[in-house]
């Protein structure tokens, strides 16, 4: 077996949520001065800086959960940055509907496969946490520098596993939580339908798709939540495909953007499906030249790349999964539960 360096950074977080989010802050803050504050996101998201509706998204993530703006505040100091900026960042996709967050669900009655796509700027610059807070259930999640967890791909201690597809809804009034203050929140809870309830019971101001699946639970589940509704469908049996764009009936009339790389790779994940291609194979497939399902292009028309993909088995009494650098065929961490199987984190294949 050769042994090369991964292309996924490894970080430890634990203690207060403070503490937590000034160890990501500083795990993330050479790539967010090098690469992040000058990209044309960054700057397009602080024009928001003196909207006036900005402080009512600020009060209102204080009143619901404390804990995740403390997270926020860490983060802020370990990055360096303004508090108000990196809270404005991570609304990014609920103030702008073209914000770098891509990404592919596959998803099957008990396994969860993706694609974790999002800004090339960072590649190279991405990893996975293990999280432990002193209140919370611990969890492993990829992240981003200048990012709350929970936005990607994560597992928890409770054996929840959650996928996360940006939805491109057009700004909506501000008047809910960020989504991305949500699904911090979610790897909190210990089982779906605590998930489910968390975002029923809060005002939601953006709009994610979630694939959410517990082990030895015999489906999974697709989830589209926005502004006006929760839309929960069970993946009991056919295997389903999402991309960026809401396409639950119960989303049929939330204004969106779908851009070309999406509809595509719906359509293509479809037809792939219908052939019966195993999950890994269609998210690593480059059929449709223009527009793959497999994102490696500096001329891709989002502006976002594969940074990772995920493999999950929920079929047992621990989730299994794999977590891939793009297009690899062996993985670069394998893990049982939130432990590694191999007494190195780190077990490319080359």
């Amino acid at each position: 077996m050769t042994t090369t360096t991964s292309p996924l950074s490894w970080l430890d977080a634990h203690g207060s949520h403070h503490e937590i989010g000034l160890a990501l802050g500083r795990w993330g803050a050479d790539a967010c001065r090098r690469h992040l504050i000058h990209s044309q996101a960054w700057a397009q998201v602080m024009e928001y800086r003196h909207h006036p509706g900005i402080p009512a998204l600020r009060a209102l993530l204080h009143h619901s959960f404390p804990w995740v703006e403390h997270e926020l505040a860490g983060l802020a100091d370990g990055l360096g940055l303004a508090h108000e900026d990196v809270f404005l960042w991570n609304c990014r996709g609920d103030l702008w509907a073209h914000a770098p967050d891509g990404c592919t669900t596959v998803l099957a009655p008990q396994r969860l496969s993706h694609n974790e796509d999002g800004d090339p700027g960072f590649t190279g610059a991405c990893g996975l946490a293990r999280v432990r807070p002193i209140d919370a259930p611990a969890f492993i999640s990829f992240i981003y520098p200048g990012s709350l967890p929970g936005h990607t791909f994560a597992v928890n201690h409770a054996g929840l596993v959650i996928t996360v597809n940006n939805i491109r809804a057009r700004r909506a009034d501000f008047t809910g939580l960020p989504r991305m203050v949500l699904t911090r929140a979610l790897l909190a809870t210990q089982t779906p339908s605590q998930a489910v309830a968390l975002l029923q019971s809060h005002a939601r101001m953006g709009a994610f798709h979630l694939g959410i699946g517990q082990i030895a639970t015999a489906c999974t589940w697709s989830v589209e939540f926005s502004q006006t509704a929760v839309s929960v469908q069970p993946v009991r049996q056919a295997r389903r495909i999402h991309a960026n764009h809401a396409i639950h009936e119960a989303q049929r009339t939330l204004p969106q953007v779908i851009t070309a790389s999406s509809a595509h790779r719906q359509a293509r994940g479809e037809t792939l499906l219908a052939q019966d291609a195993p999950a890994l194979s269609i998210l690593a497939d480059t059929g449709d030249a223009e527009e793959p399902i497999l994102r490696r292009s500096s001329t891709d028309t989002d502006d976002e790349n594969t940074m990772a993909t995920v493999d999950a088995d929920l079929s047992g009494d621990a989730v299994r999964w794999d977590v891939y650098a793009p297009g690899a065929r062996h993985p670069h961490y394998r893990f049982e539960g939130l432990h590694p199987l191999q007494d190195s984190r780190f077990i490319s294949r080359g």
